[in-house]
């Protein structure tokens, strides 16, 4: 068994696939002499015949079709180690260090670190979940080397001179609505709709945190409870006890009996997720904001 190989194999397998032995040499680019003699040594290898000449072609025969049906595997495999072995000079290792703020850790992150490791089992992600303020702070005296932040209407205007920027997802705001409300179901909502709902809020916290209470542009909205925790907050909303602003790069992760509707409000900017970095950064950190780019686009589709 030791004189199997894997262009016999690759010969074998593609006789099976076409019919005939012109055929496979055809397709292989090989002659039919060689061909014939490939055939020849794994048969002799395997100590059966493979194939059944019958008129202008062959069949394959019982062992043969053991071949054939372990080939696949086995070239199968060849070729993802040939692919490892030349995307060896492509791949990160070492450690990157990755924040977010607590939002993007719901979904976002998770799927872009899941990536990472799939795609470079040698590199390290640390990752730090903080808030913005904390995470540009840790950005500028370089013990991260990538932050993910939200930016836009309702939060501060954060300092983000020398740093370089890069939108990883566009969305902002929706609302968590029991799966019973009458608006679960609906895509999208003018925000006229909203207007005498009972809100489910988190409570007034510091100025550099970014406010869930009511929808921002809605006047003297009906506070129902203002709890801290996103887990309590859509718990009361799955109670039905109210509605609730959520982040759209959450919004995902919402627990059973909470669906998420849009809203349409031409009077609100909106928000966006945002990779800030160092500008000279290093092959690792690009890795992660490429990652995040495509986390964020599998979030859109």
């Amino acid at each position: 068994m030791s004189e199997l190989t894997v262009a016999g194999l690759r010969v074998v397998r593609e006789i099976a696939l076409s019919g005939s032995f012109t055929a496979a040499a055809r397709l292989l680019g090989y002659s039919q002499p060689a061909i014939s003699r490939q055939v020849a040594a794994m048969e002799a290898a395997a100590g059966q015949a493979l194939f059944v000449r019958e008129g202008r072609g062959v069949r394959v025969s019982a062992a043969g079709a053991v071949v054939v049906e372990h080939a696949g595997r086995i070239l199968a495999g060849m070729r993802a180690l040939e692919q490892d072995l030349a995307s060896l000079d492509d791949r990160l290792a070492g450690r990157v260090r990755l924040g977010a703020y607590p939002s993007a850790t719901a979904v976002l992150v998770p799927r872009a670190v899941a990536r990472l490791r799939t795609e470079h089992p040698g590199l390290e992600v640390a990752l730090t979940e903080a808030a913005t303020p904390t995470l540009l702070r840790h950005l500028r005296a370089r013990r991260l080397d990538v932050a993910v932040i939200g930016v836009g209407a309702g939060l501060p205007d954060y300092d983000l001179a020398g740093l370089d920027q890069e939108v990883v997802s566009a969305g902002g705001l929706c609302v968590a609505v029991p799966s019973g409300h009458r608006l679960a179901g609906v895509d999208v909502v003018p925000v006229a709709e909203l207007a005498g709902e009972t809100w489910i809020a988190g409570p007034p916290g510091h100025r550099d945190d970014p406010q869930f209470r009511a929808w921002p542009t809605l006047t003297e909205p009906v506070i129902g409870h203002a709890v801290r925790g996103w887990p309590a907050r859509l718990g009361l909303v799955a109670a039905g006890l109210g509605v609730c602003l959520m982040p759209e790069v959450a919004a995902r992760s919402i627990p059973a009996g909470v669906v998420t509707v849009g809203v349409y409000d031409p009077g609100w900017p909106g928000r966006r997720t945002v990779a800030v970095s160092p500008p000279a950064r290093s092959a690792e950190a690009q890795g992660v904001l490429a990652a995040l780019h495509r986390a964020g686009a599998d979030l859109r589709a």
